[in-house]
């Protein structure tokens, strides 16, 4: 009985089901196979949501009457309440429910969300009155309210839960194909988050380009209707990879987990003090139920039947008597601590996306000035993130396949460049992008200076928008670094009952930064206007914006985090073999 059990574990994952929810083969389920259906996915989700958030600016201000500084705000909440979303498709993911079907249900309510917005766009009744805002003699444009506003608002915040969900489940879905116990297997997960990243930029690419041409010279209803059949059938491909997936099994809520702890540290630390050596020896050391899923090498503190000497408070959890259902392990406490000391590095990334948010923003609208022309070719300036994305498209594979082998050779290292180091390269990038996008402004805002008749009668500024290429450049590479950083950073160090939670922290990263862009916006109005001088960020068009200084702004603030986020590397110990 004992060999037939020892062969039943070797020929299976542990802890893992395949859909049908049976014990996953090692032979049949996994692999860089399964990844290739989660990639191709990827650029399909990807394609549907960013075909309208990167032009949705330009949606809401001349369709739906918005004023600009209304319109951003509104895109900025809008993007950042999708992947802050992400954290509930997470979480659900390790708790009650298989990434495989999170991922499904996330999928059909995107497709109905966007199925609102088509409708929408096609019926000229339920949108505001048309309106000319460049005539003089033109009455006000109608702001949309009412029920149009109430169906605009559905439409959008269905499509922000369903890209929640995908964006909390579908890296961990992936990454959990790879077996993380051996080099190779961590090599092949590392390629698929660069891969991973990759498959953003390439639906991005059709969805800047094709989708947005399609959004500005055929109509919002063909945009939408594009995105719209681009989720839908994201789902049968999804499913063509069943048979090879392998899916862990839900281990209860990781919040329940790190309350549990946090609370009873707070509990105890309001008691009587005993002697702590005691205490903690007389606690039966109860298994948890991450001891049951991928054998993965844990490192000495997980597996050491006295807690770790960092973060000491929180030993405290292992104290308490009553009531029972507060009784911590150590492991349990050891995995909270792992939680809290990634999140400092989590925070370092917000200002980075609060860049980011520029350039669905402020970006696309300087663009709209400006002249969009390359040669006979007049470009949307909501195709202006080809440029990062291309340059992503390229680098992603080079990085992966050049950059990265040379490394390990010169580090001796598993990973050559390590997440950390990866990240902050990203965040030197965020400085240099927003000190570029201030000088292009500054050219930009001379240009109107000198060409007054052009912007009283609403003709393109007499100067390129390839100048706005620059910050988006910058900005695209800070990304790619960034991002494909996190998510492994977070997925390997995460406890293996929390991964699908902790990789969406990435997406709630970007969601803080876009949140954290429409505060420092209002901010900055609050602050910078009143009765003898206008807000920096106030006027009916852009060129009344102070833009620049708003960007030089966000540079300053860029320089101090890294600072910020240099202190918190400098202490970080990995936990794992990576």
């Amino acid at each position: 009985m004992e060999v037939e059990n020892q062969l039943n574990s070797s020929s299976s994952w542990d802890g893992y089901v395949d859909w049908r929810g049976k014990p996953a083969s090692r032979t049949k389920h996994g692999g860089m196979r399964a990844t290739f259906f989660v990639l191709v996915v990827e650029v399909m989700e990807n394609l549907a949501y960013l075909a309208n958030a990167s032009n949705l600016v330009l949606y809401l201000t001349q369709h739906m009457h918005f004023l600009p500084s209304e319109s951003a705000n509104s895109v900025t909440n809008f993007m950042g309440t999708a992947f802050l979303l992400a954290l509930v498709g997470g979480i659900l993911s390790d708790a009650f429910f298989t990434t495989y079907y999170i991922y499904l249900i996330s999928a059909v309510i995107e497709f109905l969300g966007l199925v609102i917005l088509t409708v929408q766009a096609h019926s000229g009744s339920l949108q505001p009155p048309n309106c000319d805002q460049s005539k003089p003699d033109q009455m006000p444009c109608q702001h949309v309210d009412g029920s149009k506003a109430a169906l605009l608002y559905l439409g959008l915040y269905l499509v922000a839960l369903g890209v929640g969900g995908i964006k909390g489940s579908l890296p961990a879905h992936g990454a959990e194909q790879l077996d993380g116990t051996t080099p190779h297997g961590r090599k092949q997960r590392s390629t698929f988050f660069n891969y991973f990243v990759f498959s953003l930029a390439c639906g991005a690419l059709i969805a800047v380009t094709l989708v947005v041409w399609i959004e500005d010279n055929k109509g919002w209803q063909w945009g939408f209707g594009i995105s719209t059949l681009a989720i839908l059938l994201s789902i049968p491909v999804f499913l063509c990879g069943s048979s090879c997936y392998r899916n862990k099994i839900p281990l209860g809520s990781p919040l329940t987990t790190i309350c549990k702890v946090l609370v009873a540290s707070v509990l105890n630390s309001c008691t009587i003090s005993r002697s702590s050596n005691n205490s903690i020896a007389s606690i039966a050391i109860i298994s948890s139920p991450s001891q049951f899923t991928e054998n993965t090498k844990l490192p000495s503190s997980l597996d050491s039947p006295s807690p770790s000497e960092s973060l000491v408070f929180l030993n405290r959890a292992l104290e308490i008597e009553y009531p029972q259902t507060l009784k911590c392990t150590v492991q349990q406490v050891e995995e909270v601590k792992v939680v809290i000391k990634i999140l400092p590095i989590f925070a370092c990334t917000i200002v980075l996306n609060c860049c980011l948010a520029q350039l669905s923003t402020f970006s696309v609208q300087q663009a709209a000035t400006m002249d969009t022309s390359i040669g006979t070719l007049k470009v949307p300036p909501s195709s202006l993130p080809v440029f990062p994305v291309v340059f992503i498209i390229v680098l992603a594979p080079l990085y992966d396949h050049v950059i990265v082998p040379y490394a390990r050779r010169l580090t001796k290292s598993e990973t050559g460049i390590s997440h950390l180091q990866r990240i902050g390269v990203g965040l030197v990038l965020s400085v240099v992008a927003m000190a570029v996008a201030a000088s292009v402004e500054i050219k930009r805002k001379r240009v109107v200076n000198e060409s007054a008749g052009s912007v009283d009668s609403g003709e393109p500024l007499p100067v390129t928008f390839l100048w706005i290429a620059f910050q988006y450049l910058f900005l695209g590479s800070a990304d790619l670094f960034t991002l494909a950083g996190l998510l492994e950073f977070f997925f390997t160090e995460a406890p293996l009952s929390m991964r699908s939670l902790a990789t969406s922290l990435s997406f709630a990263s970007l969601a803080m930064g876009y949140y954290l862009s429409t505060v420092i916006v209002s901010l900055v109005n609050g602050v910078t206007g009143g009765p003898k001088h206008k807000a920096w960020l106030s006027g009916s068009s852009l060129n009344e914006f102070e833009l620049e200084k708003f960007y030089w702004l966000m540079c300053a603030l860029s320089a101090l985090n890294f600072v910020h986020y240099v202190f918190w590397a400098k202490k970080y110990k990995y936990r794992s073999t990576t």
